[in-house]
């Protein structure tokens, strides 16, 4: 058959570990063959990432800026140990931090199911998607550590030499401080980016954060998706028959776990870096959560929401064999596509997308499919498979 042609290049971000390695596979078994592949590469392995003193993250994020999609491998943000292992110049920061801080947006994060895995909670019976702020606070913060007898202030200078200070702390003793910062159009772009999700889903929108102890920086958060809510959404939602409503973090835990799912959870930085983890676990498997960043100008960037499959990297080289579940990848590439196909007009790709999304979950529910959903599996005749025999299974679906 003739290959599928692309008009516009994919923005193509490779990765580290394990992720690697199943990156070139997927293309090798389930894209090569059938699309004529037009990517933009940048290598975002830690290695190059060192050498090229992380410009290649920026300019990354800059040609997706061009070209409007990307999709990205997961990637190593480094710890002590990494500086060591790796040899590093410095201890560079989240990849992914780096690009959400110049695309912006919201990082929407939904579960992939599938029959016969259950969920850990067991009156989730509706898929629940995180909205995750792409933008700030700990992912953009300045550190340091504090000696002791000294004074932390923070300080703020207008435009004519004027400060404003408040202190942090009287240190007696050492210490740590951490300054965060946000922008408020960029949460102006997170809530409208929440809210026409929301419509576009015909799901409820909650929002959290933690104002009664934050009272101006999450406070903040709050009032700015209260203000736009009424007077940009309130009618539309109504129209909709769906709700928004806002609640403390703590009590929306509580909520999400005695729910039947079904609805959009919308979260700072942080916390829905936290809450995808533990809802995608819940769901049955990190490696079973799609993750989309969306920009307020309508750019997308496709990516897993699990790690580097260090563990398993390891195993790999020492020649042992792994039974790694590949698929949030194979839809970050078949999100990538999909989008591509929506902007240039290709039928042929979306359909594309579509039908390898399907025989992913036609292999899982067949009873085939890697170690951590075998472990979990209810299904009565299922088969564990390796990383490579798992997309082989799923190349003879498509």
């Amino acid at each position: 058959m003739a290959k599928i042609q692309m008009k516009t290049p994919l923005v193509e971000m490779d990765g580290d570990e394990m992720t690697r390695i199943i990156w070139q596979q997927i293309k090798d078994i389930l894209l090569n063959p059938y699309i004529d592949l037009k990517t933009e590469y940048y290598d975002l392995g830690l290695e190059h990432r060192n050498e090229t003193n992380d410009q290649v993250t920026i300019d990354s994020a800059n040609a997706t800026k061009k070209y409007g999609v990307a999709v990205k491998c997961a990637t190593i943000t480094p710890n002590a140990a990494r500086m060591t292992e790796y040899n590093l110049k410095e201890m560079w920061k989240s990849p992914n931090g780096t690009i959400r801080a110049i695309l912006d947006g919201t990082v929407f994060r939904t579960p992939i199911i599938v029959k016969g895995i259950p969920p850990y909670v067991r009156n989730w019976t509706k898929p629940i998607s995180i909205a995750r702020h792409a933008y700030g606070d700990i992912y953009k913060a300045t550190e340091m550590k504090v000696g002791a007898d000294c004074k932390a202030e923070l300080v703020v200078t207008d435009k004519n030499g004027n400060e404003t200070r408040a202190l942090i702390h009287d240190f007696k003793t050492a210490g740590i401080i951490q300054g965060v910062h946000n922008l408020e159009k960029s949460i102006e772009g997170f809530a409208r980016s929440c809210f026409n999700y929301a419509l576009d889903m015909k799901m409820d929108l909650w929002f959290s954060s933690k104002d009664t102890i934050s009272k101006t920086y999450d406070h903040r958060f709050k009032d700015i998706f209260a203000e736009i809510f009424e007077n940009e959404y309130k009618e539309k939602f109504e129209e909709a028959g769906i709700e928004y409503f806002y609640t403390l973090i703590d009590d929306a835990v509580a909520r999400v776990i005695r729910s039947e799912g079904g609805f959009i959870w919308a979260c700072k930085n942080y916390d829905g870096d936290v809450m995808s983890d533990m809802v995608s676990t819940a769901y049955g498997s990190l490696a079973m959560m799609t993750s989309v960043l969306v920009s307020p100008d309508g750019i997308y960037e496709y990516e897993a929401a699990h790690g580097t499959v260090q563990r398993h990297y390891y195993n790999h080289l020492k020649g042992l064999p792994t039974s790694t579940n590949s698929v949030a990848t194979i839809f970050a590439w078949t999100g990538a596509l999909r989008k591509r196909g929506e902007l240039d007009g290709i039928d042929e790709l979306i359909e594309f997308a579509d039908k390898l999304e399907k025989a992913c979950i036609d292999t899982i529910e067949s009873g085939v499919m890697t170690k951590d959903l075998y472990l979990i599996s209810t299904l009565e005749n299922k088969t564990q498979v390796n990383t490579v025999e798992f997309l082989e299974a799923i190349a003879s679906r498509l």
